[in-house]
């Protein structure tokens, strides 16, 4: 009987850890949607994001390490995983009731998409498994050894920095682009199949505008989707808007997504989208009366840069 209990044991810690690892594995490449996570939290900003979500995976990858070795399980290593999993509860529980159960939670990045009630449910089941593998184990004979610790954590922990390094000098692929040119805006408002084009409800024409020319379905699209919400939401104020191309049975599964409901929005299909965002996507426009003066992609985009923009007129 004990044979099975100890294997059980075994068995169970080393798939919770493999859960672990793999999660923060989802979670490095595309990291920038973890990044939104924390800034959309409120406990950090558009500099400190980059870091604590690589922290956090690190942490990941920590506790999935002690829990594959079977380290010190009851009094260090399975508290430490139901309070991380009890932390993910409360955020998506919190995800929930402001947006509804719409979206990927994120849990496993956006390899292996869950709404956030699945999350929940996974965690849940997670936590109940490590009360089992609690209740099973006698774990290794080792004492909490701070020096083992230290030797296991500040390597993992530095892995995500080294896999996807914070870069805060960002280089757009665009800067080698002409700017300082009108952008054929009346393709937009003065279209030659209504069918196709749907007229803005804001005039791009007019004043300082950041456009972003987006596809449905492009995953690089929804990420840039998402940062720009979290931009209008920090600053309301910002003219933000979205050019969309796709089938538009799409939106809705879009905007679940990526909650960008509070940019506004039209659609643009066939050669006029393709005219005015060439093939690369997303592309995203400064627009000073209707002259492109900057070209930017999603890893250079910036809200401190937009504000900047706005107030000094220096793209």
């Amino acid at each position: 009987m004990k044979i099975f209990k100890v294997v059980g044991s075994i068995v169970l810690s080393l798939t919770l850890g493999l859960v672990f690892i793999y999660s923060g594995y989802t979670k490095i490449v595309p990291i920038e949607p973890f990044e939104f996570t924390f800034v959309d939290m409120g406990v950090a900003n558009w500099y400190t994001a980059p870091v604590i979500a690589r922290l956090l995976i690190g942490l990941e990858f920590f506790i999935g390490l002690l829990l594959v070795a079977n380290y010190n399980l009851k009094k260090f290593t399975l508290p430490l995983t139901a309070a991380v999993l009890s932390f993910f509860i409360i955020y998506l529980t919190i995800q929930i009731v402001r947006y509804g159960n719409n979206g990927n939670c994120g849990c496993f990045g956006e390899r292996l998409p869950m709404s956030p009630l699945q999350g929940i449910l996974k965690n849940v089941i997670m936590i109940a498994i490590s009360f089992l593998v609690y209740i099973l184990s006698e774990g290794w004979k080792l004492r909490y050894n701070t020096l083992i610790l230290s030797m296991i954590a500040v390597p993992v922990a530095v892995v995500p920095f080294i896999l996807n390094p914070v870069d805060y000098t960002y280089t757009s692929n665009n800067l080698d682009e002409k700017v300082n040119y009108p952008l054929e805006l009346n393709l937009l408002f003065a279209p030659e199949d209504s069918s196709k084009v749907e007229i803005p409800s804001v005039d791009l024409r007019k004043n300082k505008q950041v456009v972003a020319f987006l596809s449905l379905t492009c995953s690089h699209c929804r990420i840039a989707a998402k940062k720009f919400r979290l931009i209008k939401k920090n600053n309301p104020d910002l003219p933000i808007y979205f050019i969309l191309n796709g089938n538009k049975t799409g939106y809705q599964e879009f905007i679940e997504d990526t909650k960008a409901s509070n940019i506004p929005s039209s659609y643009c299909l066939g050669k006029s989208f393709v005219q005015l965002s060439s093939a690369h996507l997303p592309r995203i426009y400064y627009l000073d009366n209707g002259t492109v003066v900057k070209k930017v992609d999603y890893y250079e985009l910036n809200q401190y840069g937009i504000e900047n923009w706005i107030k000094t007129g220096k793209p």
